[in-house]
């Protein structure tokens, strides 16, 4: 599953253009990677991030991964409910399992990340 009205990068992040924000999370393709979530640690409200920085872990049962940030920005806010149920991001990636939001956004830099197209084709060369 790759929704088309995202962008992607290289590390499986995907983000939602809305409104001047960018929401961020990772892909189905990524939390089926990973197996079943059990732990996940999200940027501080408030932080300034730059494009393709570590922000946060992600910890499953197989693995613990970082977190990229897909755009420079400052966190606007973090999906606090991850904390206590980080499984959210195994059933619904591209929901409930959202990960936070930047605001002040870097908008030149989305030239750097995939489109749905091109993410599709880089998760069917790692089949």
């Amino acid at each position: 599953m790759v929704p088309e009205n995202l962008y992607y990068t290289k590390e499986h992040e995907w983000v939602l253009l809305q409104n001047g924000k960018a929401k961020i999370g990772i892909t189905d393709h990524a939390q089926k990677q990973l197996g079943d979530v059990v732990y996940v640690e999200l940027p501080a409200v408030g932080a300034q991030l730059k494009q393709m920085s570590s922000c946060g872990i992600i910890e499953s049962v197989k693995a613990v991964s970082e977190i990229y940030s897909p755009l420079s920005g400052k966190v606007k806010t973090s999906n606090i409910a991850l904390s206590d149920h980080p499984e959210k991001v195994n059933h619904s990636p591209f929901g409930e399992g959202w990960m936070f939001e930047l605001e002040e956004i870097q908008e030149s830099e989305l030239k750097n990340l995939l489109s749905a197209q091109s993410y599709r084709e880089l998760i069917g060369n790692e089949s």
